[in-house]
């Protein structure tokens, strides 16, 4: 399927972490697009949470052992996985022109015509759809007249990322409230290569450069890297935290995904992974369509899909941010109680909200989805299907990506066969759409019904 990518940067240049911390779910699509395993090697899989309140230890989690091919998160910058995906998508035939700056669209019941400005001039290039992830500040967004409503969070955040010799490399800290950052938060995550990821809740009018001139930003590393310690400061940056999101993720022809639909605070790292989730959710559909193996139609299913999953983040980092930075006399009162009774009392620590981490979307009934059997120890219609390893070998999830797939536990009219003793039971077929959420299932005995809903 013929692919062009546009990119205003005349080349792609690494800066900073940007977003770091990648789930499983988004390593198992980097994996379909052949990245997955460097992606994962190159991560630094962190196990132990410690979460603090005024430098006193409130409660760790750990994170469980797991029997799936990749772990549930790991840290790597954004950038590099950037220049990963790049790599791969020229292998892969995809176009990419560097250099192109959006300057307009125009589109008809055929196609759709995209302005760039380069350094040669104008161009225009017609293509069937056209996907907009140019980020928070969209020009597709705008060139649609999709609106983004939303705030922006009054405190400013300060962003490093500095290569240091720290003891608890396999560890998050995050800090309410510390001695040396009063009356807000620092959060610290490990990098791959020695670096640390440290965020810091600021005042509004902090100015970042300023801070690296008068010595400000060595006394708040010094409170991370202990003195005695060498640190590298590898990027920094400062900005607002902004909760937004289109009340349309498609206007004919053009789509909206990842940031320039939805933000979000990074908190529980739903920015990244949502947006991933939206290119695997719309690409494998276009593609369909492209085809023409799926009507125009199967296209309204990315919308209903994809803009619920923003709209739950979006109310879990919104939940978050107000435990964070509380406003008024009565939510900051309840975050001292929480604070105060976390070590003593799981009531109040299931409480403590430093960002609840992101999981996969579930969608509901659609047309790509079936109402499904609400037995709770079957994987349920609209989820991500499970991984478990084939009789044969491999694993599952190394034979979904492509097309739809039927499973079942044992030999069924061209099902893959997934063995008996799974998660799956051992009486029913499955049918997986090629994102790899599960669409239908049915008894082995009417295994011949599933089928996806455009066929026939």
């Amino acid at each position: 399927m013929p692919v062009t990518l546009y990119e205003e940067a005349s080349d792609r240049k690494r800066i900073g972490s940007k977003a770091i911390c990648m789930q499983r779910e988004t390593l198992e699509i980097w994996a379909r697009l052949g990245v997955g395993e460097r992606v994962a090697e190159r991560g630094v899989q962190w196990r132990v949470g410690r979460t603090y309140a005024r430098g006193r230890l409130l409660f760790e989690i750990r994170l469980p052992d797991h029997e799936d091919h990749f772990p549930p998160f790991v840290n790597i910058s954004q950038s590099e996985v950037e220049e990963l995906l790049q790599r791969r998508a020229v292998q892969l035939e995809v176009v990419v022109r560097h250099g192109h700056r959006f300057a307009g669209l125009r589109q008809d019941a055929s196609g759709i015509d995209a302005d760039f400005e380069t350094p040669e001039g104008r161009v225009t290039a017609r293509h069937a759809y056209l996907v907009g992830t140019d980020g928070a500040h969209s020009g597709v967004r705008h060139a649609l007249g999709v609106p983004f409503p939303g705030y922006t969070f009054d405190d400013r955040f300060l962003i490093c990322d500095i290569r240091a010799d720290l003891p608890f490399t396999s560890q998050r800290h995050f800090h309410f409230d510390p001695p040396w950052n009063p009356g807000r938060q620092v959060l610290i995550h490990p990098q791959p290569d020695g670096i640390w990821r440290v965020d810091w809740q600021v005042a509004p009018d902090t100015d970042a450069e300023a801070e690296r001139v008068n010595g400000g930003l060595d006394r708040r590393i010094r409170q991370v890297v202990p003195p005695g310690v060498a640190y590298e400061l590898v990027w920094m940056t400062g900005y607002r935290f902004s909760q937004r999101i289109v009340g349309q993720m498609r206007v004919g022809r053009a789509f909206l995904a990842g940031d320039a639909a939805h933000v979000m605070s990074p908190f529980g790292a739903r920015g990244l992974n949502s947006g991933v989730a939206d290119a695997e959710n719309l690409a494998w559909k276009l593609a369909a369509v492209l085809r023409g193996s799926a009507p125009d139609s199967v296209l309204a299913s990315y919308e209903s899909e994809r803009g619920l999953a923003a709209r739950n983040n979006l109310a879990a980092t919104d939940a978050t941010m107000r435990f964070l930075a509380p406003h008024g006399p009565l939510r900051k009162a309840w975050r001292r109680a929480v604070l105060a009774m976390a070590p003593r009392s799981s009531w109040f620590r299931a409480r403590v909200n430093s960002g609840r981490l992101a999981e996969p979307a579930r969608y509901g009934a659609s047309m790509l989805v079936r109402e499904g059997p609400s037995t709770p120890e079957l994987p349920q219609h609209g989820s991500v299907a499970p991984d478990v390893p084939l009789p044969d070998g491999g694993r599952l999830r190394e034979v979904l990506g492509d097309e739809w797939v039927v499973i079942a536990p044992r030999r069924a009219d061209g099902a893959v066969v997934i063995g008996g003793g799974t998660v799956y039971g051992d009486d029913r077929a499955w049918l997986v759409r090629p994102d790899g959420y599960i669409a239908d299932s049915a008894p082995l005995t009417s295994v011949e019904a599933l089928h996806p809903p455009f066929d026939g």
